[in-house]
């Protein structure tokens, strides 16, 4: 079986839900939506395809800022009820690319993420997830999400990780452009408490 491996003519990132009613409730939110949008800033460098979607925005709210600005320059958005990210209109765009792969950041890691993933996997996608940008209001569902994503197929990776595998060699055009991205990562502890915050 092929080992899978991120590449940038084959990878789409794909955005979920991080919206302004939702983040203030969300482990380590701000760090998840700085790394997500470090995510998009990378894929624009790379030339990846940004897809983003938003649950039920009247209740939830519009994408947060700084993200929000980031996607408002070429990614293309989806409006959803459903709680997974890969709605019809969804995997739709993304067959229509004919990538085959799709690098995951969003909330909630035990609902939206997992759903989605399952649902990409099922369409014969293979998703990466960036375990550094997917997080959840509670600590305790975060990890068992991970593990039920990993035995169904998805790939764990992190910001770094995924900015070097689309790279592949330090010869790559872009590679000066994506080191300051790089070097914003923050380190995630996953301390106790609900939130950082921020967001208030």
């Amino acid at each position: 079986m092929p080992i899978p491996r991120l590449r940038a003519d084959d990878a789409t990132l794909l955005v979920i839900d991080l919206q302004e009613r939702l983040m203030p409730t969300i482990v380590d939110g701000e760090t998840t939506v700085h790394h997500a949008t470090l995510l998009v800033r990378m894929a624009k460098v790379l030339g990846l395809p940004v897809v983003a979607t938003e649950q039920y925005v009247k209740g939830l709210g519009s994408t947060v800022e700084p993200l929000r600005s980031v996607l408002a320059d070429g990614a293309t958005c989806f409006e959803k009820t459903r709680f997974s990210g890969a709605v019809p209109e969804v995997l739709a765009h993304l067959q229509r690319s004919g990538r085959g792969q799709v690098l995951v950041t969003c909330v909630e890691a035990h609902v939206c993420v997992l759903q989605t993933v399952l649902d990409l996997a099922a369409a014969g996608l293979v998703p990466f997830l960036a375990l550094d940008a997917i997080s959840a209001s509670r600590r305790g569902v975060i990890e068992p999400a991970f593990r039920r994503m990993e035995r169904a197929g998805a790939v764990p990776t992190g910001v770094v990780s995924a900015m070097y595998e689309l790279l592949g060699d330090a010869t790559h055009p872009s590679f000066k452009a994506c080191l300051p991205i790089a070097k914003e990562v923050r380190e995630i502890r996953r301390e106790p408490g609900t939130s950082d915050g921020k967001f208030r």
